[in-house]
């Protein structure tokens, strides 16, 4: 098995419910009240900074394809310190250097120290913080995905329980005419629906931000390729291929267009939107 297969296998797993168990929440006043267990975790610091490393192990991974001196003993390393991040360390470092990814690029040295000249190499804070970011995006509307397809799922069995039962209709919050339970829920279903196909397309669309170097300009790549800019480019498209992802952004400066975040929020939105117009219906049909 080839190193990018290892890579994949590992990290397209399961994260393991023993690891960081103190980190698997994402700390927010309103996480409690209002987070599921599952979104909380897609936010937390357990996977926000073991897909750090992930990162890290992708691009060293994919560096050494394409042909820098990276041994496999390094990469192996890498791999099976993924999940073994002391925060206390990192935290110590971050102080020390006043900058959090150098602080966990000496966490993931101290424990994988063959691998530490290579942690991290030719890339800036941006690839770990912002693809970090991607990833979880991704991983949320995953999450989203699955729920409203379980909620479009109860409201199918629902219209058809109740599609004879009649009640009033209402336009502009005024009686009308006569309809039924069940047409009524096929509306809020037909919202969710649209929701559904926009968020499979966010899903599927979503880039990476890439191997961009510090400004989106790959200088550091280059350099470490010396000026080949063929295998800048193949860099590029590897580590997306590893870390799940069929493209990244044309271009960037050092954080990926915002755009992205914009769309996604639009969507998110959409869901909002629906299940707050179901609501308002419910109460209309109490």
């Amino acid at each position: 098995m080839s190193n990018a297969q290892k890579f994949k296998e590992l990290a397209n797993g399961e994260f393991p419910s023993e690891a960081l168990p103190d980190h698997q929440v994402y700390e927010h006043p309103l996480v409690k009240r209002y987070a599921t267990k599952e979104m909380s975790f897609v936010w937390s610091p357990a996977m926000k900074f073991t897909t750090w490393r992930k990162l890290w192990t992708a691009l060293a991974t994919a560096e050494q394809e394409l042909g820098i001196e990276i041994s496999d003993e390094q990469l192996e390393e890498m791999r099976s310190k993924l999940y073994e991040v002391d925060f206390e360390f990192a935290a110590e470092k971050e102080k020390e250097f006043r900058h959090d990814v150098m602080g966990h690029v000496h966490a993931y040295g101290e424990v994988a120290p063959a691998a530490m000249p290579i942690i991290h190499l030719g890339a800036t804070s941006c690839y770990v913080g912002d693809n970090t970011d991607i990833v979880q995006i991704r991983d949320a509307l995953k999450l989203i995905k699955r729920k409203l397809v379980k909620t479009i799922s109860i409201l199918r069995a629902f219209a058809a329980k109740y599609r004879d039962l009649p009640t009033l209709g209402f336009t502009h919050y005024q009686p009308a005419q006569l309809t039924t339970v069940g047409k009524r829920c096929t509306l809020w279903m037909q919202d969710l629906v649209l929701d559904l196909e926009r968020v499979e397309r966010e899903i599927e669309d979503l880039p990476m931000r890439g191997v961009k170097g510090t400004t989106g300009t790959q200088a550091s790549f280059l350099e470490l390729f010396n000026g080949d800019h063929e295998k800048v480019k193949a860099l590029n498209k590897r580590v997306c291929e590893l870390m799940g992802f069929k493209k990244a952004i044309p271009v960037s400066g050092q954080t990926y267009t915002r755009k992205i975040d914009f769309n996604v929020l639009s969507v998110l939105s959409g869901v909002a939107q629906s299940a707050y117009k179901m609501c308002g219906d419910i109460r209309l049909l109490a």
